[in-house]
């Protein structure tokens, strides 16, 4: 499953349970559906005042240029110089095992290839409380010791709605960390930057994320319902307007017609707004699916589900061509070491030779079979990647993932 942070898909199924049909059962459903039906137009309406509001200040700031130049006195329009990036946050999450080695690694790759980078770059640690109870998956001192020499702060997590029933709910509850207000980026733990962050010209007031996936979810039964109705019926549940967020250029019922990302990054403008409306958006669709939802698995896609809803309701969408690097040359989500040296750019099998002996990185990596074998013992480079013409890969990772395999080279 290519471009995705996530495992295979799970082959359990969750039984029905059929709701019963009695009259007094029936007149709570009919009840609650006129709840759902006044908070959407509620929602809608205030959306829609939102996006007015937005459109009528970028207006606005487009306008006054001009006016200013117009008092001045100048006869010809000149073009305004591009504004530098303003400093933003860098979020991850990592405990023990992989996810502290990935995060270090990420930590040693952002210090190489960014070094003047004007933001933090903090680190969510889930503790053993609340969701996470029971379950004690802090680092270990040497992963501590190596986040901490690379620059990287570490914050503790208290996880209360997902924690060890829905890992991939870490990044969703560690938004609340964040200053408020500030800019943010998060980067999966197993990501690798490889150029310059700082010069990244995001627009944080646009939220967006990676389109670096695949149509991995809805998977839509044989007899419906189809694409358009399953996303239809999550942004009517949320007042949002469906049709703005679909790519006109794509067919009727084709899954990159419809707003989905891949979670390995994603950028915003305040963190608090971001992560309140994600998290209560992800606890309502866990909890009440809804008849859309009905067939589809919502393990382990939830967060990819509910991030297009959050960014298209903060007036965000895809990614333009500005952004490019993230899923190229300046940062590269690899997911497993073998994949790096099978489909990344050549900036990303540069750094990662560039860490190969980082003194920080030593401790924690010994103890890394992957590390050991790829990048140490120099199968990587040697083995893996003339294996693959980048320029034309297969369109599915499948295939890649069998050719590593028939050669003992999947490793992670």
């Amino acid at each position: 499953m290519s471009h995705s942070d996530k495992p295979e898909k799970p082959t359990h199924t969750k039984a029905d349970a059929p709701e019963s049909a009695g009259p007094d059962k029936a007149a709570e459903r009919a009840a609650r559906q006129e709840r759902n039906r006044a908070d959407r137009s509620a929602r809608q309406a205030a959306n829609k005042a939102a996006r007015a509001e937005r459109k009528q200040q970028r207006e606005g700031s487009a306008a006054e240029p001009l006016e200013k130049r117009a008092k001045a006195g100048q006869g010809r329009v000149q073009a305004t110089p591009p504004s530098r990036t303003p400093p933003f946050n860098i979020l991850a999450v990592a405990q023990s095992g992989r996810l502290e080695r990935q995060a270090a690694l990420l930590a040693a790759s952002f210090r190489h290839s960014a070094p003047d980078f004007p933001g933090r770059l903090i680190v969510a640690e889930p503790q053993p409380t609340g969701a996470w109870e029971g379950r004690d998956v802090r680092m270990s001192p040497e992963g501590r010791a190596a986040l901490t020499a690379l620059g990287a702060e570490i914050v503790p997590l208290h996880a209360r709605v997902f924690g060890q029933s829905y890992p991939y709910g870490n990044k969703i509850e560690a938004l609340s960390l964040l200053p408020a207000g500030e800019p943010f980026l998060f980067l999966d733990s197993d990501t690798l930057v490889t150029g310059r962050l700082d010069a990244v010209p995001f627009d944080f007031a646009r939220p967006t994320a990676s389109m670096r996936r695949e149509g991995t979810w809805p998977k839509p039964p044989l007899y419906g319902p189809g694409f358009e109705a399953i996303w239809s019926s999550l942004h009517d549940r949320f007042g949002l307007d469906f049709e703005s967020s679909l790519d006109l250029s794509q067919p009727d019922e084709h899954w990159e017609r419809y707003l989905y990302f891949n979670a390995g990054w994603f950028c915003g403008a305040d963190p608090t707004e971001f992560g309140r409306r994600f998290l209560a958006w992800s606890r309502e669709v866990r909890d009440n699916p809804g008849e859309a939802l009905a067939a589809q698995e919502l393990e382990p896609w939830l967060d990819q589900i509910v991030l297009p809803l959050v960014i298209h309701s903060l007036g965000g969408g895809r990614p333009g061509p500005e952004l490019d690097g993230m899923d190229g040359d300046v940062t590269w989500h690899y997911r497993k070491l073998s994949l790096l040296y099978a489909t990344a750019p050549d900036s990303a099998a540069r750094t990662i030779a560039a860490l190969a002996d980082l003194p920080e990185l030593a401790p924690m990596m010994a103890e890394w079979p992957a590390w050991q074998q790829l990048v140490r013992g120099g199968d990587g480079a040697r083995l893996i990647r003339p294996m693959f013409n980048r320029a034309r890969l297969p369109a599915t990772e499948q295939p890649i993932r069998h050719a590593l395999k028939a050669e003992s080279l999947w490793l992670d």
